[in-house]
């Protein structure tokens, strides 16, 4: 079974991108994947520095590593700050890239080789896609492997129902097949 993570970059609550990291969870789950949904806001994770990690290595960070480095899969799904990845989402990001042990400085043990995808839902008329293209750089960067689909929620203040499912069948269809391509994907990579 191809295991996968899913984060989402917020912990508003009523956050639109929790909701559409819901909904790719359960796709992810009908195209056979075990997933793991990630709370960002049960890990107490400083603002990275080095100095901090030189002196002990935050133990919120090190289970996040070891949450990421179990899975052959990463979804991303993240709000826009004006126009990147809000700072919540690029620390768990850069703690989970860190050595730990008697890793080499570019180990990467929670992200090379895996299959990742993102999605963004954004109360702006481009659905969070300036975010992505920095999330992309930054997860190509850690030696994921983004996979080319991706999913941008647009105007998401209308776009959920009172349920939180999509409105519209486009991106709920999108929804779909990238996680459908995900699950394939990080199963391949996995093999």
């Amino acid at each position: 079974m191809t295991h996968i993570a899913v984060i989402a970059g917020s912990t508003r609550a009523g956050s639109f991108n929790r909701a559409l990291a819901r909904l790719a969870a359960a796709r992810l789950a009908a195209h056979g994947a075990e997933v793991v949904e990630v709370d960002l806001a049960t890990f107490d994770l400083p603002l990275y520095s080095a100095a901090l990690e030189a002196e002990a290595f935050p133990p919120d960070a090190l289970r996040l590593k070891q949450l990421f480095a179990a899975q052959d899969g990463l979804l991303f799904v993240s709000p826009e700050y004006n126009g990147s990845v809000p700072p919540l989402l690029k620390n768990a990001i850069d703690w989970a890239s860190r050595p730990t042990g008697d890793e080499g400085l570019v180990a990467l043990t929670a992200y090379r080789g895996k299959a990742t995808a993102v999605m963004a839902a954004s109360i702006s008329p481009f659905g969070g896609l300036r975010a992505l293209a920095h999330l992309r750089q930054i997860l190509s960067t850690v030696q994921t492997l983004v996979i080319p689909e991706q999913v941008l929620v647009p105007n998401a203040h209308a776009a959920f129902d009172a349920d939180g499912a999509l409105k519209d069948a486009l991106p709920a269809s999108l929804v779909d097949m990238t996680a459908a391509r995900l699950v394939a994907v990080a199963g391949a990579l996995a093999g």
